[in-house]
């Protein structure tokens, strides 16, 4: 079981004796059971406290899964039961640490001028696009939508 460091760049290593990963700078925080130390100290205690947060984390990804067809926060709830992994689990934590930094990149990448003009320029086609199709439509139908439109 790995219990993970609080020494930033530090080796992780685990309980088989192999580099799990490397702490990040500046993060505080080491690879690893973020368990209660007395939980840690008891085997059984510790694999039930894994059991819990990877069954807990499970439903919240698989409701954030659900959510995605539906109505919700699909997304965010997946990613919330990735944390919720991340508590206890190295795999996860790194998954977490991946995703947070490709999401820094495309925020960065989203802000750049060119890009920012490109998106904007391609965002106002889109709804002139929309617009004359709706147009099209409107005038063709009136504003009565095909559902509602009675028998003949």
């Amino acid at each position: 079981m790995n219990t993970g460091s609080n020494e930033s760049g530090e080796a992780i290593a685990a309980a088989d004796g192999s580099e799990a990963g490397r702490a990040e700078a500046g993060d505080g925080q080491g690879l690893g059971s973020r368990a209660p130390e007395f939980v840690k100290a008891r085997r059984a205690l510790h694999l039930s406290w894994q059991v819990g947060v990877f069954v807990i984390g499970l439903a919240v990804v698989v409701a954030g899964i659900i959510m995605l067809p539906l109505p919700g926060p699909g997304w965010v709830v997946i990613f919330g039961g990735m944390a919720i992994w991340a508590t206890e689990f190295v795999w996860a934590q790194l998954a977490l640490r991946w995703t947070k930094r490709k999401v820094t990149e495309a925020a960065q990448r989203a802000l750049d001028p060119k890009v920012r003009r490109r998106n904007i320029v391609l965002t106002v086609i889109g709804l002139v696009i929309i617009s004359v199709l709706v147009g099209v439509y409107v005038w063709k139908f009136g504003f009565e939508m095909p559902w509602k439109i009675k028998d003949q």
